[in-house]
């Protein structure tokens, strides 16, 4: 586990002990969250954000989260993370559906990134 010296990511890492080890890594001015090495959340601005894909993005959008948009040199970029949805960063059991939501939008990423690989 790295050391982590932000307040809000430690008290985050300690939200999601319940659902599993999560570690933090500081990456671009933020950090990454992770689980058994694969990256599921960030936290930039202490604000997590957490992957999604095809399969989770309605339920982010229901609950009226954002995406994590990035200005890169004059054009705006959009990741495949969005906002936790507000109760989540109160209650431990809300907040391990959504690191289990966003765990299996990260694994599912994982699968499609080792088959273009296999291709080339």
């Amino acid at each position: 586990m790295s050391s982590i010296r932000n307040e809000f990511v430690d008290y985050a890492v300690e939200l999601m002990a319940g659902w599993a080890p999560v570690s933090a890594r500081r990456m671009f001015g933020g950090y990454g969250l992770y689980r058994e090495g694969l990256m599921f959340a960030l936290i930039v601005d202490d604000e997590l954000f957490f992957k999604t894909d095809k399969d989770s993005v309605a339920q982010f959008e229901r609950m009226d989260s954002h995406p994590f948009v990035y200005v890169s040199k004059s054009r705006n970029v959009q990741l495949s993370y969005w906002s936790a949805p507000g109760g989540s960063l109160e209650s431990p059991a809300e907040m391990s559906g959504w690191c289990q939501s966003a765990y299996g939008a990260a694994l599912r990423a994982q699968v499609v990134k080792a088959s273009k690989r296999k291709r080339k």
